[in-house]
């Protein structure tokens, strides 16, 4: 992938879709997205048990993903919450969770070689702010989910998401 198919593109106006190469195996890459001790490293923690209708609850330290944060952008807190549900597990292959109370947000494995492409689908956007926050924040996710599977330490979370926002501001339509 370059740098360029890094950034999320628009499927439908109200759908997001982003993907990374990771290195695998599937396994290795689903426990990122499954287990919470490792999802915390690059998203947000909280158990999840993956049976359809099964309640979660993502908790958010973003100050926490990489050594300088940068600063945390007006209206931001340090700590974010989220109850949810597991819409469909197929381990080790898809996830798809409810977001928010509209809209789902799917997660697909994809094992390319010795790589798992990972496709993330964020389905039912509300408006374009919400879109620019959520484009902005996957990105910036993966990216940090990248290199804790390389073994590298993370861009600054706030610095980085900030940069990205802006950039999507321009790349997405009005």
């Amino acid at each position: 992938m370059t740098a360029s198919d890094a950034y999320g593109v628009l499927t439908e106006p109200t759908t997001l879709k982003i993907q990374r190469l990771l290195p695998g195996p599937v396994e290795r890459v689903w426990a990122y997205l499954t287990d919470s001790d490792l999802r915390r490293q690059w998203l947000a923690a909280g158990d999840m048990r993956l049976e359809p209708g099964a309640p979660f609850e993502f908790v958010w330290r973003n100050d926490e993903l990489s050594d300088k944060p940068g600063p945390r952008p007006d209206g931001y807190d340090e700590e974010m919450r989220m109850r949810s549900h597991v819409v469909e597990a197929d381990p080790p292959r898809k996830l798809v969770i409810a977001w928010q109370g509209s809209g789902d947000v799917s997660f697909e494995l994809e094992p390319r070689g010795k790589q798992v492409l990972l496709t993330i689908v964020h389905r039912q956007l509300p408006d374009r702010d919400t879109l620019l926050e959520v484009a902005a924040g996957w990105h910036m996710h993966l990216d940090i989910l990248v290199a804790r599977a390389n073994g590298g330490a993370p861009a600054p979370f706030w610095d980085g998401w900030s940069r990205l926002h802006r950039d999507y501001d321009e790349r997405l339509p009005a």
